[in-house]
């Protein structure tokens, strides 16, 4: 039976701001390092076979953290379809501002399911290319593998709606804490 390990990644000054990253690549900041390194020190004891990453810099450099001391020679696959969702024209702006402006709108362009903001994506769209990756890499699983996945919030919404069989509405509702760790096995 394969074990899988979804985390999200540490901190980075969009997060402490709240600030909608999206497709923006900040890096970690120093309370994301410490978060990485926490994560690193609670996976020390289980040995990945593979690693996936988004492309976007903060999963890369949280997965690096976690496996340059325990780790260091496993196999790590960086896969664009795992990334944050894209914010379209909201990437860049304040949450707590956005919010401020028009509640309702705000709700809906956040965590509805099909309610894309203008130019980015909906949660659905990011579904879709997730459950494309997982439908891809999960065939090449073997029984005694174990995945770490490093990846962003709502990358990660869909990948425990297919794991845990969540509704859209409890896919949605979820928040992350940056270094969250969800464990599957199949």
């Amino acid at each position: 039976m394969a074990k899988i390990y979804i985390f999200r990644h540490g901190q980075t000054e969009d997060n402490l701001t709240h600030t909608f990253s999206g497709f923006r690549n900040p890096p970690l900041n120093e309370n994301g390092i410490k978060e990485a390194r926490q994560l690193a020190e609670k996976l020390k004891d289980i040995a990945p076979t593979i690693a996936y990453q988004s492309d976007q810099i903060r999963a890369q450099q949280t997965l690096q953290i976690v496996l340059e001391n325990y780790h260091p020679n496993t196999k790590v696959v960086t896969d664009a379809r795992i990334k944050e969702r894209d914010y379209g024209d909201l990437t860049g702006k304040n949450k707590d501002e956005e919010a401020r402006k028009n509640l309702e709108q705000f709700k809906l362009w956040h965590r509805s399911y099909d309610t894309p903001p203008p130019n980015g994506e909906s949660v659905k769209m990011v579904e879709v290319r997730v459950l494309e990756f997982l439908n891809e890499v999960i065939p090449t699983w073997k029984n005694d593998d174990v995945i770490f996945i490093s990846s962003s919030a709502n990358a990660i919404r869909p990948m425990r709606r297919y794991f845990e069989h969540l509704t859209t509405a409890e896919m949605c509702s979820y928040e992350y804490t940056p270094g969250a760790i969800f464990e599957y096995q199949i």
